[in-house]
């Protein structure tokens, strides 16, 4: 089965604290793997997690606050020195690219590899990664400065030849690919054998949406209906719903009823406020509301299971 793994790095949220990292996530699909936000500390946890860092060629930023892209500098730092030559691809607001700039020409002025930046507009739903296997769109937010979240999803793959009814019914191999995308087959004497006895179904698309930083949001329902896995900030309590309301945040009860309305599998909440010492009134809070909730928390992996439809 193929890999569609969610490791989280850091699920704290702008103070520092000894209980929790800054926001950073890698999403492993397929072999292929993407970083989401990356707070200070971020390559600590990359080791402590055994993530290779050459891995990496492709970096998300949902924000421009520190706690989801300080550890930037650091990584591209480190990369160097562990002579990386691919390219690494940054996908953030425009912005970032500017401030970063004068710390890459001063602290890597040498650096052996390009950074590509990609500059996106968080308040706009488009997609701004794509190749055979996956695309990457952006999940418009509402904090207090533009921000947006990340949706993954797999392309469907081909239907799995059985390659015993290819041997009787002697499908010649030029016709294979055809029937692989869901043709049917026609003998020489005009006998049409249906896809469904030439093949059997392969594996549901799988879909991850990240949301954070964010307020309480119904708009992005539609866009996450469904997904296998919603991760959700959940920086305060219902008791603390005012200061959510004031600081552009959401409560474990908001997004629980995000992950309800939004029909998704399964919700994993982070980014928590300092305040807390235990994070387990969040989660009973969530649960209240959408049971299938997880608590995040650091080296925590999360595998998206692939289902195959009945035909």
């Amino acid at each position: 089965m193929e890999k569609f793994n969610v490791h989280i790095l850091g699920c704290g949220s702008a103070l520092p604290n000894l209980r929790h990292n800054t926001s950073s996530q890698v999403v492993n699909i397929r072999g292929k793997m993407f970083m989401i936000d990356c707070g200070e500390g971020t390559q600590v946890q990359l080791r402590r997690s055994r993530i290779h860092f050459k891995s990496l060629n492709h970096i998300f930023i949902s924000h421009l606050h520190g706690d989801h892209c300080f550890g930037l500098i650091g990584l591209i730092s480190t990369l160097a020195m562990l002579e990386r030559t691919s390219k690494l691809h940054i996908y953030a607001h425009p912005n970032l690219e500017q401030v970063l700039r004068p710390q890459l020409d001063f602290f890597c002025k040498d650096n052996p590899y390009e950074i590509v930046f990609h500059p996106i507009n968080p308040d706009e739903r488009e997609v701004i990664y794509d190749d055979r296997s996956l695309s990457v769109e952006t999940i418009p937010l509402k904090h207090r400065i533009p921000t947006c979240g990340f949706l993954f999803r797999e392309k469907k793959t081909a239907n799995h030849i059985r390659r015993d009814m290819i041997d009787f019914y002697k499908v010649p191999v030029y016709q294979i690919r055809s029937i692989k995308n869901g043709e049917d087959f026609v003998t020489e004497d005009g006998t049409v054998i249906p896809n469904a006895r030439l093949t059997t179904p392969s594996a549901s698309p799988r879909s991850y949406a990240y949301c954070s930083d964010t307020a309480y949001l119904p708009e992005i329902v539609e866009q996450i209906k469904g997904v296998d896995l919603l991760f959700h900030e959940a920086t305060f309590g219902s008791e603390d719903e005012a200061r959510a309301r004031q600081t552009l945040h959401s409560t474990a009860a908001q997004a629980a009823q995000i992950a309800r309305d939004a029909e998704v599998k399964q919700l994993v909440i982070g980014h928590f406020s300092a305040r807390y010492d235990n994070e387990k009134p969040l989660l009973r809070e969530a649960q209240a509301i959408f049971p299938n909730t997880l608590l995040g928390t650091e080296d925590m992996t999360v595998s998206i299971e692939s289902t195959v439809k009945e035909s």
